[in-house]
């Protein structure tokens, strides 16, 4: 089943990913885990409505009570298992693959993830075994909106007095609409001076502006035009079940994510020092330049929600990022959360009395990046094995956690097989205090070579 990836479950429709599939996975999913009740949500896509009644069905089947949260986005399935103590959640949704696509991410107790490792294979398994148990009792759904807990939990991070702010949200017509009006009323209700500039804001399944993904360039236009439209603070921009957020300052610049890992981890560490930050191995030297800086402990860990979760719970780390605008929480139970970040801006802004544009301004002049780089090869494997042997006599480091990296001092790149689709991804930052080439010239030296050997 090639549906099945590293963390979670993403596929083609028709062919992978079915009604038939759902209910196989629900019925799947109440064997392996024997849970008594579970949280699902779906996302804004045409199919989701229809997979989601799919897996209520298998796990009803076998025996395993549901909490329908309707249109909800990622996170709040998280929050349901952490809140309301249930043995699990399932959320439908392909984030920001493109529209043919859809999927599942599963969570366990307490929201621990679910993925190759930890449950993923062995639902694989008993799936295409097929025989299933027999439950002793028919279970229930009922409808739950778990948004005015989880408004209450995203509140609790406001924890300043607040200047003036004006914002620009752009859920790309996916499915972060319904908390931002919800956050706004809150905001409302607290007199709190926050001024929301919506865009592309009402859930659309055919996605007229294209899927919401911010990583694409193109995608980005609008956010930036609002933000200096209307003169804003800083706009935020999600995918499709918002539980990455991405960033642009005051100017309409887009922020890489690289940076605001480093950002958030910065005021962590001011608050809490000597705590541990776990991050991805893609980008890496701000991170650690930061944390030094702030007498926190850097924890390495693979890329991907089911990993950074893993390793966030095993050192009780306080935050994670990973350069993908993915942010981990511990007290949203070392989750991930789109929502959580730009409300600690809010803080940021209001506390700095700086524009986000100067927060960033020394990190991005001291270690340029590339920013992600996808690239289709025939075969990622070989492509990378031939990246190592041209390097072999110029690199000074091989840093093998996720992919491979290449520290030559003054450069560094990272190279992986991406987990959830068919593409080679490359990441380049450099030293400026090195006096290194431009990035655009290492763009161009590494562009060549996987062309040549891809």
């Amino acid at each position: 089943m090639t549906a099945f990836k590293a963390y979670d479950i993403r596929g083609k429709l028709d062919t992978e990913i079915t009604p038939k599939f759902a209910y196989t996975l629900g019925r799947a999913y109440a064997d392996v885990f024997q849970p008594q009740t579970i949280a699902v949500g779906a996302d804004v896509r045409l199919s989701s409505n229809s997979l989601k009644t799919a897996l209520i069905h298998g796990l009803n089947d076998g025996g395993v009570d549901v909490l329908d949260l309707g249109l909800a986005g990622t996170e709040e399935v998280y929050f349901a298992a952490l809140a309301l103590q249930v043995e699990g959640g399932i959320e439908i949704t392909a984030s920001h693959n493109p529209l043919d696509y859809n999927g599942m991410k599963l969570v366990g107790k307490q929201a621990r993830p679910i993925g190759k490792d930890t449950g993923l294979t062995q639902l694989e398994a008993y799936m295409q075994n097929g025989d299933f148990l027999l439950p002793s009792r028919q279970g229930e759904c009922q409808k739950y909106d778990i948004v005015p807990q989880y408004i209450a939990h995203l509140m609790g991070y406001l924890k300043t007095k607040l200047k003036p702010l004006k914002i620009v949200t752009n859920p790309g017509h996916g499915a972060a609409g319904h908390i931002v009006d919800a956050l706004e009323a809150a905001f409302m209700a607290h007199n709190l001076p926050i001024e929301l500039i919506k865009i592309q804001h009402h859930p659309d399944g055919h996605f007229p502006m294209g899927i919401p993904n911010p990583m694409l360039v193109e995608n980005r236009v609008a956010t930036r035009e609002a933000v200096l439209e209307h003169h804003a603070d800083f706009g935020v921009a999600w995918d499709g079940d918002f539980d990455r957020c991405f960033f642009f300052d005051e100017r309409g610049q887009f922020i890489e994510g690289y940076y605001m890992v480093g950002l958030l981890a910065q005021a962590f560490l001011q608050q809490a020092p000597q705590q541990k930050i776990v991050h991805d191995p893609r980008l890496i030297w701000n991170t650690l330049d930061i944390i030094e800086q702030h007498q926190g402990i850097a924890v390495a860990s693979q890329s991907g929600h089911a990993y950074i979760k893993q390793v966030m719970r095993q050192e009780n780390a306080i935050y994670g990022g990973e350069m993908s605008a993915h942010h981990y929480f511990r007290d949203f139970g070392y989750c991930d959360s789109g929502m959580i970040p730009w409300l600690l801006m809010m803080n940021l802004l209001s506390t700095q009395q700086l524009p986000l544009s100067a927060l960033t301004q020394t990190m991005q002049q001291r270690f340029p990046c590339s920013g992600e780089i996808n690239f289709t090869v025939k075969d990622s494997q070989s492509t990378i094995l031939a990246l190592k042997q041209h390097f072999a006599d110029q690199v000074l480091e091989l840093d093998d956690t996720d992919g491979l990296g290449f520290d030559f001092g003054a450069w560094r790149f990272n190279i992986r097989a991406s987990n959830t689709e068919p593409l080679l991804r490359l990441n380049i930052e450099t030293r400026t205090e090195q006096q290194p080439q431009p990035i655009e010239y290492y763009i161009q030296l590494l562009t060549d070579l996987i062309n040549l050997h891809g």
